[in-house]
């Protein structure tokens, strides 16, 4: 295969189209514009392709919702607040078991904040930001090239669970070029889907809906989806490591963070040999690698969390730890991106301090 120089929101936008997107409906916020931009064009080269700059993001997630029912692979795309106001579409989705996809270009927040990139949205993404016990499966890619695989695998995931899935980068990693690899579809044909509301002329007609009014059938639902997100726990959980054989600190950082941590660590491995520190990388945000964090404090006490936020994946770093070792945390909220200097120095500190004190 030939790699390609591509944007970030471009190789989005190309690989979705290559998984079999046929339906993409999205309102314009910076910094993502260039993703709806690019749809606009190339699903008018796609059969039965189908491009909507809807009113509101209101409107175009609950247009990805009708265009799931009717069995099509859509998606849509936004920024920070406009995430925000596509949650109830997300949570009506989760409820009925529709697979969509949700590109999240995260910019500095709360509010409006800015259009710098952020990682400021791990918890709406993560907690299920729209109401009910539910969940969604988040990607989390750190390259161009994971951008265009995480899309196009998001659509299998979708598919496979009837689940939203998002991907979620950040504004840098929505601007950078870099060559890539676009994956493309083997098989053409996409899986059948037996729930979809095509018309029942010759079949049975089918119900689908999250308005359940009897509360034990409610509860029963409820309990479907929790089975469903366990199978999703135990086969979909991805991560990366990164010189963690010999370390006695662990960065965890995901996405832009992690390319930034990855840096620092080796500035810090070639300046002082007597450093060691390695890293773990989430590549799904939810599922969280919990069960990596626990094995790694069998052996390694000291845990240094990254991100470019006020500190939200610490909760599930504590979590999936339940005592075991000491956390530290660096972040720069609001749009700030650290340099792997300035990142290198926080770990130094902290690191040289936990020696100290493991000497004592």
């Amino acid at each position: 295969m030939n790699k390609q120089l591509m944007y970030g929101t471009h190789a989005i936008g190309e690989a979705a189209i290559q998984a079999g997107c046929t339906c993409y409906f999205g309102y314009p916020i910076t910094p993502q514009n260039e993703l709806p931009e690019y749809m606009s064009r190339r699903l008018t080269e796609v059969p039965g392709g189908v491009f909507i700059q809807a009113e509101s993001e209101l409107a175009s997630i609950n247009m990805v919702l009708g265009a799931s029912v009717a069995g099509a692979r859509a998606m849509t795309s936004s920024s920070s607040p406009g995430i925000s106001l596509k949650q109830e579409g997300i949570s009506f989705l989760a409820g009925m078991e529709l697979p969509a996809v949700i590109v999240n270009i995260v910019r500095g927040g709360p509010g409006l904040g800015n259009i710098a990139p952020a990682q400021s949205d791990y918890f709406q993404a993560t907690r299920g930001g729209g109401h009910g016990d539910y969940r969604i499966v988040v990607l989390a890619p750190a390259s161009v090239q994971e951008l265009a695989d995480m899309t196009f695998a998001a659509f299998d995931l979708a598919d496979e669970y009837r689940v939203p899935v998002m991907v979620m980068g950040d504004g840098m990693l929505g601007q950078l070029m870099e060559p890539v690899v676009m994956p493309v579809r083997k098989k053409k044909k996409l899986p059948e889907k037996d729930y979809i509301l095509t018309g029942a002329k010759r079949r049975p007609a089918r119900l689908v809906k999250s308005l359940i009014l009897d509360t034990k059938a409610m509860e029963d639902h409820n309990w479907k989806l929790m089975r469903k997100y366990r199978r999703i726990e135990q086969n979909e959980t991805r991560w990366e490591s990164f010189l963690l054989d010999d370390a006695e600190m662990v960065v965890i950082a995901y996405g832009t963070a992690a390319r930034i941590a990855r840096g620092a660590i080796n500035r810090l491995r070639r300046e002082d040999e007597s450093i060691r520190v390695g890293l773990i990388r989430p590549i799904t945000l939810w599922p969280f690698p919990t069960d990596v964090l626990k094995k790694a404090s069998q052996k390694i006490k000291d845990f240094f969390v990254f991100e470019m936020s006020a500190g939200q994946m610490v909760e599930d770093v504590r979590l999936a730890l339940d005592g075991s070792g000491t956390i530290h945390f660096y972040g720069r909220p609001g749009g700030v991106v650290p340099t792997p200097a300035e990142l290198a120095r926080s770990i130094a500190r902290h690191y040289y301090q936990s020696q100290r004190k493991q000497k004592k």
